[in-house]
């Protein structure tokens, strides 16, 4: 395998243990400065150029972008994409994971476990929105900034009101978020390669300090995660776009809480504390999955006249609930089912014989004025409203 490393620091801990274990497995690798290369577009033929000279093939390529050129990297890899080369981490995964905001949304969508959150740009949404996520102290966020930088803990609602008014006035777009109390000054770090946590550790701040960063003199320790911490951290990482991440996530008393899912997350903590190879399960998964170069499904399939891809949803009493997706009548209306929903269960291309349960959810692709009807209605789930207490009332005038 053909290997290109996109990073603008080769002699990184991180990079470099990258090189070294793709060459013990036998790659050609090679690190290419990201602010090096040229995007040239023609009707046909998407190329690159790097140094002024047309790249060489490759079958793959590991981005590794920093926070400081997102647009232009995520530009390069997007390109790498239009030419088929197997992307370690999507383009758009990469900028989903860059903002804290866009990110946050997708897992909230996908009911993974975040701290309640809130964003709001009109002085009088802060202390409504600070309330929302349960009051001071609360945790104040850049929408952008590595290694904890941008991140504020308030301990009063004063004091976040004037951090947030500060912040905003310097053009800064920021999150309120609920401080997660039983899990302060501490985290968790997974290593997601494809579909497993191939490392984890445990981040404990030190002195008064309340993130846990190592880069902020936070210690570790190597930590066995339990299927629920697991399954959530490999989900994120998913669901945000990204095959290679590091997630991020608080202990809460209700479970992991996710806070930021990484595309490219540092080796050298990690390898450190756990002595685990994890540059080198890096390389294995890009080595396994060159082939399957990154494809936009709605981008491609959409292409076909009258045809679309879309949720269907089988609901309580419908007239597929209880038989097999071959027997329902799907297929005979142009429609295909790509992967079946049910519960926190992702079942890819389901077998004819697959008996349909109520709730059940389709990803199918197929006519799209057959599927019209069967797309459930957006509903909007509403919040019970809080009850305010009554009033004091005074007490009725008594005749003397």
């Amino acid at each position: 395998m053909k290997l290109g490393i996109l990073s603008c620091s080769p002699n990184s801990y991180s990079t470099s243990r990258l090189v070294e274990a793709a060459k013990q497995r036998g790659h050609h690798v090679r690190v290419l400065n990201t602010q090096k290369f040229a995007i040239d577009l023609e009707a046909g033929t998407p190329d690159l150029y790097y140094r002024v000279k047309q790249l060489s093939h490759y079958d793959a390529v590991l981005p590794r972008i920093g926070s400081s050129i997102t647009y232009f990297g995520t530009a390069v890899v997007r390109q790498f994409e239009q030419m088929d080369v197997f992307c370690a981490n999507s383009s758009t995964g990469i900028s989903n994971s860059r903002d804290k905001l866009r990110s946050l949304q997708i897992l909230s969508r996908h009911e993974i476990g975040i701290p309640k959150t809130a964003f709001v740009r009109d002085k009088q949404d802060v202390l409504p929105a600070i309330e929302r996520v349960g009051g001071a102290p609360v945790v104040i966020k850049l929408i952008e900034g590595p290694q904890g930088i941008g991140v504020l803990l308030a301990d009063t609602v004063s004091a976040a009101e004037g951090i947030i008014e500060l912040l905003q006035s310097q053009k800064q777009n920021v999150l309120v978020q609920k401080f997660v109390a039983e899990s302060k000054g501490k985290d968790i770090r997974a290593i997601v390669v494809g579909d497993q946590v191939v490392a984890a550790m445990r981040r404990v701040a030190q002195g008064q300090e309340f993130r846990s960063n190592v880069h902020r003199g936070g210690k570790t320790e190597a930590v066995e995660l339990d299927d629920v911490y697991k399954e959530t951290a490999v989900r994120a990482s998913q669901m945000t776009g990204l095959k290679i991440s590091g997630v991020d996530m608080l202990e809460g008393k209700d479970g992991p809480q996710i806070m930021e899912v990484n595309s490219s997350p540092g080796l050298e903590g990690i390898e450190t504390c756990t002595q685990l190879d994890v540059a080198g399960a890096m390389i294995d998964y890009i080595a396994a999955q060159v082939e399957f170069a990154e494809i936009d499904v709605r981008q491609r399939l959409t292409v076909s006249r009258g045809y679309d891809v879309a949720e269907i949803q089988v609901p309580e009493g419908s007239q597929f609930v209880g038989k097999g997706i071959g027997d329902s009548g799907i297929r005979e209306l142009d429609i295909n089912v790509l992967t079946l929903y049910r519960g926190k269960t992702v079942i890819p291309n389901p077998k004819s014989s697959r008996l349909l349960e109520a709730g059940d959810r389709l990803l199918c692709y197929g006519k799209r004025e057959s599927m019209r009807g069967m797309v459930p209605k957006k509903t909007r789930k509403r919040r019970q409203p809080k009850m305010q207490p009554l009033p004091e009332r005074e007490p009725p005038p008594t005749e003397d």
